[in-house]
Order: structure tokens, then sequence, then C-alpha cells
């Protein structure tokens, strides 16, 4: 199965047990707290927060999403910053029991992955906070498992550095971990739960690609590690909490299931290949990167995945309306295209070539995504405008880079460099260590004091003066 067969039967799959399909949000969102969608829950907040939703109790929808934290991680085997996330959501209609359920048979009698490949994760619970261990969910994947003739027991590993030293052992199936891995709630942790807000304890699904892809760096293989092996293919939140205005976490009436799963992950397990930029939407784009580079994936996989991901992130955020810029979402945009042209000109690529990407892109996500055919145009030429822009910058900052090379770059370099030739700090920091530059330890902070600084003359040389802001002191 390809990307559009998993996503047209999943929708489907969902339809036929009740779930009513919405219309994904725009990756650019109406809450001005965030820059961007990341999650398909994040336009249904409102909702789990306990507003009726007029399609009803049962909703599904597959929800383009971007999360710009994760541009540092683009370059591993399966980090993406622009990605499908298929979801479903029960407010109050049904909860642990169908919705484990419901995942496992979508993922092992619709798309055939193999159950004896599959594992999961819950939470241990929290005794100082006067909450139980999930044992309910535990129990339902236990009895899942054992339908489906795979041994399921149960470990409880605690946290993830506890499960690099431990491992796992013959047998077990169910892993057990704290708050940092299994608890669920929009201040990102349990004790940063909001008071009034509905919370829980969320359950993870993986797929184990074999012990021949685990990278022994990370310690021992277990799902929640980060060596390679194990991937996470999907997430349900159950939100059976909330927590009161003096800390404590007291039982909802209404229970809610929140669940996402990536549609790239879950198409990279059904190749049984971890690598997700071997794909049917992405493989194509490196195909392109190969011929325009004349070099081969193998030779230098991490230059081209940043330059695949990016560029696509880019193509969807055009088509949402985003124009590079130096503020917020263009920004974000901005500084995409631009690691791509600098990871380009590590392949020597001089040319132009977003273009080619850009038609490629929308090729592949034109049936399903209609608005990048109808949008062709503005946003190939977007790209192109962005491209030749930075790369006359490009040039001119990479011979004043080489100035320094074999030296020790300053917090006051790199802002020299960003600021008088647009070089972003991330291309400066990756491209001075391939030149054999150091960095300094405290650039960090220097090049802070540096944009201080300017800010500073900048409003003294403003036509409203230093003492335009009213002194409240």
């Amino acid at each position: 199965m390809n990307v559009d067969d998993i996503r047209r039967a999943y929708l489907q799959f969902m339809l036929e047990r009740g779930h009513v399909r919405i219309r994904p949000a725009s990756l650019v969102p109406d809450d001005t707290t965030t820059l961007f969608t990341s999650s398909g829950m994040q336009s249904l907040l409102s909702f789990l927060l306990g507003r009726p939703h007029p399609d009803g109790t049962r909703l599904t929808d597959v929800q383009p999403c971007l999360r710009a934290q994760d541009i540092d991680d683009v370059g591993d085997n399966r980090h993406t910053t622009f990605f499908e996330m298929l979801g479903n959501w029960s407010l109050g209609a049904y909860f642990k029991e169908q919705q484990i359920r419901q995942f496992f048979n979508f993922l092992t009698d619709i798309i055939g992955l193999d159950p004896a490949r599959l594992y999961v994760t819950c939470f241990q619970g929290d005794k100082e906070q006067g909450i139980a261990r999930d044992d309910e969910a535990a129990s339902i994947w236990q009895k899942v498992f054992e339908e489906a003739g795979v041994e399921a027991r149960i470990a409880v590993i605690g946290s993830q550095q506890d499960g690099d030293r431990r491992g796992i052992l013959p047998g077990e199936r169910i892993f057990f971990y704290d708050a940092d891995q299994n608890w669920w709630s929009r201040g990102g942790s349990l004790p940063g739960t909001p008071s009034g807000d509905p919370c829980g304890p969320d359950s993870e699904v993986f797929f184990d690609f074999g012990p021949q892809h685990h990278d022994g760096r990370f310690g021992l293989a277990h799902p929640a590690s980060d060596g390679g092996r194990f991937l996470e293919i999907g997430n349900q939140v159950f939100m059976q909490y909330r927590r009161e205005a003096d800390g404590s976490f007291v039982p909802l009436e209404r229970r809610d299931v929140d669940f996402g799963a990536g549609l790239e992950r879950i198409a990279a397990a059904v190749r049984d290949d971890p690598d997700i930029y071997r794909i049917d939407v992405l493989a194509p784009l490196i195909r392109t990167v190969e011929a325009i580079a004349s070099t081969s994936y193998d030779s230098d996989p991490t230059t081209m995945r940043i330059i695949v991901d990016h560029v696509r992130g880019a193509v969807f955020l055009a088509a949402d309306g985003v124009v590079p810029s130096n503020k917020q979402q263009g920004y974000v945009m901005r500084r995409l295209l631009r690691r791509a042209i600098a990871a380009a000109r590590r392949l020597d690529v001089t040319d132009h070539f977003f273009s080619r990407l850009t038609d490629e892109v929308i090729r592949n996500y034109a049936d399903t995504y209609p608005q990048l055919a109808a949008r062709r145009e503005s946003i190939t030429h977007l790209l192109d405008m962005e491209e030749k822009a930075f790369r006359h910058t490009l040039d001119s900052g990479y011979r004043e880079l080489q100035r320094h090379t074999g030296t020790t770059l300053s917090g006051q370099d790199i802002f020299h460099l960003s600021d008088t030739f647009g070089f972003p700090r991330d291309v400066t920091l990756e491209e001075a260590r391939r030149l054999g530059s150091a960095i300094d330890a405290e650039w960090d902070s220097d090049f802070a004091n540096a944009l201080e600084a300017q800010r500073r003359q900048s409003r003294q040389h403003s036509p409203l003066g230093a003492g335009s802001t009213p002194d409240t002191k």
C-alpha cells in the first residue's frame, strides 16, 4: 500500500465506524499563540475542552501539519517538518477499549502489519499526584495481542534513561513509562498541566524494524529509545482527568479520546524500511535531487533529506498563503528555503532547482490537495524569487565565512554574517563546522547582545527618537 492507499483506507475505516470526516485546518492556525498547526487536535481543542461539535461525537480527518521545532532534527531517517496526521476523536462516545481495538485492527487487518512487530507503551502512574497506573489500557492491549496469538508480557520501565540501561526481555510487549513519555496536557507535562484543563495518560504504538537497525550509541533497545529500531507510529490520548485549582487531579465526567498517527511513518512500516524518505511521496523528490546533483542518495542522505523536507514544507506553506519574510510564519518559511539552498551548495548544486522540486511535490499531492495545483504558478514564482535572492547572499556569505576557516567564530562573527549577509545562524553553524572552524562556547549570548545593541541603535535613530516610549518607572 502506498501513502494514498493508506490515507484512503483509514478514512473509509473510520467512516464505517460511525465517524464524520471533518475538513482539515490550514497550516496557519487562527490561534495566534502558535505559528503552525502541528497536530490534528489543535483546531479541535475547544471541543475537547467541552464545547459541542456540530458534526457530533465521532470525528476523523487527515491533517497536514508542520513542526518548526523539528527543523534541527531533519536529516535523520525519520524526522520531517511537514507531515500528514491521521486522526480520530471521541467526544464522550467511546473510550479505551474501542480505540485500542480499532487502531490495532486498522494496522493489522487493513494495512497488514504483523502484530508481532507492534509494541505499546502506557502510563506508569504518579503516586505523588494521586494518579493510578493505567492498568486498564495495559489490560486491553494484553487481551488484543493474545487474541492475535502474540505473547504480551508487561514491563515497568520508568524513564527513557532506565530503558536505555535495561533494554527489553523476551516476550515483553507492553511497557509502562513515566509522565515524560506517556502523559498529555496542554502544559506539556504532568506538573505543568494548567488548572481547569482536561488531561490524561496516553498509549503510544511502535513498529519494530528489527535489531539490525538499532544504534548502540543510545544504549539498549526499547520502544522509547532513540536508537532507531523502534518507530512511534501512533498515539492515543485518553482524557480522563481535570486539574483542580489546588493542583489535584479529579476524574472527568465525560472522557474523550484524541488519536493521531503519522501517515509517512505508517507508510515506512508497511514498506518495512525505517527510512521514511524512501516512501512513495518522498522517493521521487530524492530521485530529482539525485539527478540535479549528479550523485546518489546513499552518498549523502542527510543533505538530500534536508533539501527534500524543506522544499516540500515550503510548498505547502505557500499554498496556505505564507510568504518568506523576517517575521513569524514567513521567517520559518525563509529559514526552510535558505537551509535547502545551503544544503544544495554542499552537493555542488549552484543552479536554480526549486522549480523542479516544486513540480514534483505538486505532482505527488495534487489529487489529495488540489489547492497545490490551483496555485502552481504563484507557488513556483514565490519559491524561485526567494532562491534567486538568497543565492547572491549565499555566495557573499560563504566568502566571508571562509575567512574564518580554522578559527573560532564568536557570537559577534555569527551576528555579522546574519546582519550583513543574511546568513541564518543555523546555516553558519553547520557550514563553519564543515570548514573546520570552532564555535565559541558563549556565542549564543554574545549573538543576543549584539542583536540587542543593534536594536538600541535603531531606536535611537528612529524618527520618533529614543524618548517616544513613555517612561513608566
